[in-house]
């Protein structure tokens, strides 16, 4: 079926995902291998996305599991612009204290702009899960306030990053929701599987 095709790429991507994104911030990794890691960050968030809205709708549909995944595929795409953006300065300018003002702005903007979009995903694929069987309140109460923070720090400091700014990176933070979630995906299989064939059982009738 199309929609298990879609949930277990969603777990691959997902968890390769949370694997690229904090070795691309903690590890020094050769040029070739960031800007590999780097261009197929974004894509592989899009896709896990999709994925867990197919899962999510198998219980209910609804505009916001939609709007997250619509919000997730932008915010991959702004985050794979910003880190070849980044590495692209870096090799021509060779060291931070050469990058201009103006120059910075430019990867400060896109910066936010990620954070925005992954935190507005968040929330929506957060307010998704309130009422979910393989997921509830748990999910939809920490996913809503790590958005939240995410969202109003980012505001609060633009467009320097909230790191900078004497308050906390949420980046890892998001990701370990995610990686969650993905985890709760690959444990909701048999439960989608299930879902389908009562899907399908209904359909025929």
């Amino acid at each position: 079926m199309v929609e298990m095709s879609w949930i277990r790429l969603a777990i691959a991507a997902g968890l390769a995902t949370c694997f690229i994104y904090p070795s691309l911030i903690f590890v020094p990794l050769p040029r070739l291998v960031a800007i590999t890691f780097a261009a197929a960050v974004g894509p592989l968030l899009g896709i896990a996305s999709v994925g867990l809205y197919r899962l999510l709708r198998l219980h209910r549909r609804s505009v916001t599991s939609e709007l997250g995944a619509i919000s997730n595929v932008l915010a991959g795409c702004l985050f794979s612009t910003m880190l070849l953006v980044q590495l692209a300065v870096r090799h021509r300018a060779g060291d931070l204290h050469a990058v201009t003002d103006q120059v910075l702005a430019v990867w400060l903007g896109l910066d936010v702009a990620w954070d925005a979009y992954i935190g507005l995903g968040t929330a929506m694929f957060a307010i998704a899960m309130w009422g979910h069987p393989r997921f509830g309140r748990w999910f939809a109460s920490s996913g809503l306030l790590i958005a939240g923070l995410m969202l109003a720090f980012n505001g609060y400091t633009f467009p320097d990053p909230p790191a900078n700014s004497g308050l906390v990176d949420l980046g890892p933070l998001v990701g370990a929701w995610y990686l969650a979630a993905t985890i709760q995906t690959w444990r909701s299989l048999a439960w989608a599987r299930s879902a389908l064939a009562t899907a399908s059982t209904d359909g025929a009738h």
